[in-house]
């Protein structure tokens, strides 16, 4: 059984149900069931149009469940107008069920479900188990997310920049299960960018392959975190580190920057870096300056902090970091990191104990303890800050490749 040609078809199949004027909640648990269906059956028969069968299967479920349901007498019409079993129309809807998932009134958490069901074609349990809660908890939230758009028109305009977010949230969350949440993320952004041209798909996809490129080498053989300058970047998977840049270098092309071509842009002159000495730190720093004008959030104004203390030396790094908000996350971690490179020890040791009291998560909040326990109990040699080699300018391509964030949610320091 192709679980990913199943998945693929998933939201053709549920448009096709949509267009015909059902509900929306009732034809995506309709789709479901006609996917079950398909992998108890198709192992053994596998019909010659898998997307025709799907659905035709998805219908019946849906008249079954509809003259069941109280409303039977107001669907009558649909049950009447049932089509004959043939091959199923070529239209793509998938764009159209991106921005009905990425409704503007659904929550973040629920809109990720509902991506992943009814465009991602997982179940309800592979949702949860990715997302290590009970399947109960996971089937409710999705529930009230389609009860949520059920009454939306299904051609209402979308917002992009909703659904990169979005597909960025889907990605953000890593993996766990037996579904790799950010293999699916790339999965799904591929679709969209297949189905519009935007620029700023297009950054989000090259950020997310920049990102995925890395992902060998972030952890060692015991599950801790290696940081990004001790990582073995013969690890990193060259062939999506390429593919990452030739997309973010035809994006930046049409002059259109955005919020994700610009953290591609960072990713990407750490992945054009032989070795982490050599890691252009000053385009790193225009990058955010970039990032900074585009978005004004205060998490860049951090991540820049940290670029500066590579690019002119921890001093003008600390300087830039008393500048922002104590409270901001991982804004304890980037000062420990700081103070590192700035020589002092002791400083440094009590700042990443703090820090790891306030991670979340469990392999960093142990990275930084460790951190915290080898300034306490060893002397160490402090690294000199990198010296300014480079004047490229963002968007011209006069330096190697363009820059992005090494992860998407912390800070650029490879702590």
């Amino acid at each position: 059984m192709d679980d990913v040609m199943l998945r693929s078809l998933t939201p053709s199949v549920l448009g096709i149900l949509v267009r015909r004027g059902a509900d929306f909640a009732a034809d995506e648990d309709a789709v479901q069931d006609a996917l079950a269906e398909a992998v108890r059956v198709w192992p053994a028969d596998r019909p010659r149009d898998p997307k025709g069968w799907l659905v035709t299967v998805a219908w019946r479920r849906f008249l079954d469940a509809t003259r069941a349901d109280a409303a039977r007498m107001r669907r009558e019409d649909l049950v009447e107008e049932q089509p004959a079993p043939g091959p199923a129309t070529a239209v793509d809807d998938t764009l159209q069920l991106y921005f009905l998932c990425a409704h503007p009134s659904l929550t973040p958490s629920s809109a990720v479900a509902l991506t992943l069901r009814a465009v991602g074609g997982l179940t309800t349990r592979q949702i949860a188990q990715a997302y290590l809660v009970p399947e109960a908890t996971m089937a409710q939230r999705i529930s009230r997310a389609k009860r949520t758009v059920s009454g939306e028109r299904f051609d209402r305009p979308g917002d992009v920049a909703t659904v990169l977010r979005v597909l960025y949230l889907v990605f953000d969350e890593g993996y766990s299960g037996d579904i790799d949440l950010a293999a699916e993320a790339i999965r799904l952004t591929r679709q969209l960018a297949a189905a519009i041209d935007h620029p700023e798909v297009a950054g989000l996809l090259a950020l997310m392959l920049l990102h995925h490129a890395r992902r060998a080498a972030r952890t060692a053989s015991d599950g801790s975190l290696v940081p990004l300058a001790e990582q073995d970047r013969g690890l990193w998977d060259t062939t999506s580190i390429a593919e990452g840049v030739g997309i973010l270098q035809t994006a930046l092309a049409r002059d259109r920057l955005g919020e994700f071509q610009a953290q591609a842009a960072v990713a990407a002159l750490h992945a054009d870096a032989p070795t982490a000495g050599e890691t252009d730190w000053v385009q790193i720093v225009e990058w955010y300056d970039e990032l900074a004008r585009l978005t004004d959030s205060p998490v860049v104004r951090l991540n820049r902090a940290v670029a500066v203390g590579q690019a002119d030396g921890p001093r003008a790094g600390l300087a830039e970091l008393a500048q922002l908000d104590e409270s901001l996350p991982r804004y304890t971690a980037a000062a420990a990191y700081l103070h590192e490179r700035h020589g002092d020890r002791a400083r440094a040791a009590r700042l990443y104990a703090e820090a790891a009291l306030k991670a979340s998560d469990l392999a960093e909040r142990d990275h930084l303890m460790r951190q915290a326990a080898r300034h306490r109990s060893a002397r160490f040699t402090v690294r000199s800050g990198s010296s300014r080699t480079s004047t490229g300018t963002p968007g011209t391509g006069a330096s190697r490749t363009p820059p992005g964030a090494p992860r998407p949610r912390g800070p650029c320091a490879p702590w």
